[in-house]
């Protein structure tokens, strides 16, 4: 009869140990990196290094002994004459024995400053080459993971993965290792010079001392899970609520964004005063093992002594090989939690690195091949959520440089054809071809260098005005990046700037205006130059004044390029060779401006209002005018 599946402490412990040995098999390749035999040189360099270090450590202390014992024999000659050395005496102190003493004390700190040296090379090519990879594949991730996922947390889990790197290599190879080394080195020394019992004792010692570590230490996880967790929540919640900060003042909920971050921090703060608690219970306990430990070998060693079975220098010995063990053994404990914690930050590092995106490039995936530019959709539907569609059997063509634009009310799926188009998302039914190409076909860098977007939300990187304009084609020269935006009228608002170009736009672009990021938006889409531009509300963010200025522009730039429009509006679409009107992800409507309004269905209905909403904001305004003046 089975179990009735519950784990006890001892199958927690065991899997916890497998899936360490699991992400350190992981981590190896980063360690020994293909390619690199200068890398693996200095590996081999280290350990060779590490053994030596080692070596040397563990005899010192024989020097130790033999230098004790030494003036334990001369003692009593010393003594018959007292204030009196002769100089043959003297001539016969253990000289080299004592030099030998310190020259090992200077090789065993120089021979692990050389390992050191020789893996730091090793251990920061692992934190760059993981970092970077975890950071191209957050890259290639689809947009979808990235909506469901909080900015905050994201960058929290790469920050302490990319540490816990260096935490595992420093901790791991560096400390646990040569620890071990040193270990198996002082039993087979206590073995063969003062007999088994001293060595059985220090290895039961070890042993004990090992075992209740993992123990404590699996306890401690667990906690520690706990407060990476609330660090997790209150970290997000401070991003996110920063990043929204004039929403924060637009509705004057500073107290209630400070009372979300103090509930997230009283949670941590719990969870830290746990962990403190429970490191003094570990160390306490740690040190009863390990002096219980060196009291016995010690009492061995006096006991030998007594009966003339040692000498009073091998009884410094064993207490010198002990107490210089204590230090690495107690640091080991610590070594553990660290790499455990550390471990657990690389198993969620490596999560994501095994997170596979939604939307990945066929097998058999070609370059994109524009001849003329012609878009496609062919019976095209798509769903979020299977139990609630978007689009529904829509299909349209956007002929070879003309300019057709997509309207409707709010929620007709307008947003979801150009994320379709740029293939963030992959379409449930149909297909979307250019120039006969199902975009599924083909790469999706090769179908992204061919688009340019100006979208609805514009949003910059805290850098220069410069760098945001060039980000549409990096190897453009100055002269090309002022053309641009001459082309999308932010020229002459760069000229009023002291720093001109090299003005900084601040986090998300929050030095500019709506009006100025679109225009900084739509200035890197035309010196990015593709052949087929997709305007995603544009003009949305621009005032009437301006608003005709960039249509101006955006019609010159669309010139001889198939353009895709999504509009709200209408005023800016009116000379668009079709206008597709979308209701509940269906085609409802389509044809000129003209046409369309001759029907007097939807888009007559959506112009008529907008047209309505116009005039009363003008007539509001000529009021206000008239009553200022």
């Amino acid at each position: 009869m089975r179990g009735s599946g519950r784990r006890g402490p001892q199958d927690n412990l065991y899997q916890a140990q497998a899936s360490a040995w699991r992400i350190l098999l992981e981590f190896l390749p980063f360690i020994w990196p293909e390619n690199r035999p200068d890398l693996r040189l200095r590996v081999v360099l280290a350990i060779l290094a590490l053994i030596a270090a080692k070596v040397v450590t563990v005899a010192t202390p024989l020097a130790y002994k033999a230098a004790v014992d030494w003036l334990t024999a001369h003692s009593g000659s010393a003594s018959g004459a007292p204030g009196e050395l002769s100089a043959l005496a003297l001539a016969s102190v253990p000289v080299m024995i004592i030099l030998a003493y310190g020259l090992g004390r200077v090789m065993m700190v120089g021979f692990n400053q050389l390992r050191d040296i020789a893996f730091v090379s090793v251990g920061q090519n692992a934190v760059r080459t993981l970092a970077k990879r975890t950071f191209d594949h957050i890259h290639a991730l689809s947009l979808r993971f990235h909506l469901e996922r909080r900015t905050g947390g994201l960058s929290r889990v790469i920050e302490r993965g990319t540490k816990a790197v260096e935490l595992v290599i420093r901790m791991g190879a560096l400390n646990s290792i040569p620890t071990l080394v040193e270990i198996t080195l002082i039993s087979v020394l206590l073995t063969y010079t003062l007999g088994s019992s001293f060595m059985i004792v220090v290895l039961l010692t070890v042993i004990s001392y090992v075992i209740f570590t993992l123990k404590a230490s699996e306890w401690r996880i667990r906690i520690r899970r706990d407060l990476n967790e609330a660090d997790n929540d209150a970290y997000s919640k401070a991003v996110d609520s920063l990043l929204n900060y004039e929403t924060v003042k637009y509705f004057n909920n500073e107290a209630l964004e400070s009372r979300r971050f103090d509930q997230a921090m009283a949670k941590y703060e719990r969870a830290a005063i746990k962990t403190y608690v429970s490191l003094g219970m570990l160390n306490s306990g740690q040190a009863v093992i390990f002096t219980t430990g060196l009291t016995v070998c010690m009492l061995l060693a006096a006991q030998g002594v007594v009966s003339g079975n040692l000498t009073v220098g091998d009884f410094v010995m064993v207490n010198a090989l002990l107490i210089q063990l204590y230090q690495p053994l107690n640091f080991m404990g610590t070594v553990y939690r660290e790499i455990r914690q550390a471990l657990l930050d690389l198993e969620t590092m490596f999560l994501l690195l095994k997170e596979k995106p939604e939307i990945e490039d066929a097998p058999d995936a070609k370059p994109l091949k524009i001849s003329k530019g012609v878009i496609k959709f062919e019976n095209v539907s798509f769903a979020y959520d299977p139990a609630r569609p978007i689009l529904k059997d829509v299909s349209f063509e956007v002929p070879a440089g003309k300019m057709v634009a997509i309207v409707g009310p709010s929620g007709a799926g307008k947003s979801t054809i150009s994320r379709l188009l740029f293939r963030f998302y992959d379409v449930t039914g149909g297909c979307i071809c250019i120039d006969g190409q199902d975009i599924r076909k083909v790469t999706q860098a090769s179908l992204r260098r061919a688009i340019g977007m100006v979208p609805q939300d514009t949003v910059l990187f805290n850098d220069t005005l410069r760098y945001n304009i060039l980000y549409g084609r990096p190897d453009a020269t100055q002269e090309e990046v002022e053309r641009a935006a001459e082309m999308a009228q932010l020229a002459d608002f760069i000229k009023t700037l002291p720093d001109g170009y090299d003005t900084l736009v601040g986090e998300r672009g929050l030095k500019l205006s709506g009006g100025e990021k679109q225009r900084v938006a739509i200035a890197r889409t035309i010196l990015k130059e593709p052949p087929i531009l997709m305007l995603d509300e544009a003009t949305s963010a621009l005032d009437s004044y301006t608003e005709k200025e960039i249509q101006t522009a955006l019609q010159r730039v669309a010139e001889n390029r198939t353009t895709l429009v999504i509009a709200h509006r209408l005023s800016t679409i009116i000379h668009a060779d079709n206008i597709i009107v979308l209701e509940a992800g269906r085609i409802k409507e389509s044809g000129t401006h003209t046409q369309l309004l001759k029907q007097n269905g939807l888009y007559a209905g959506l112009w008529n209002r907008q047209r309505e909403a116009d005039e009363a904001r003008e007539r509001l305004a000529h009021a206000l005018q008239e009553a200022e003046g």
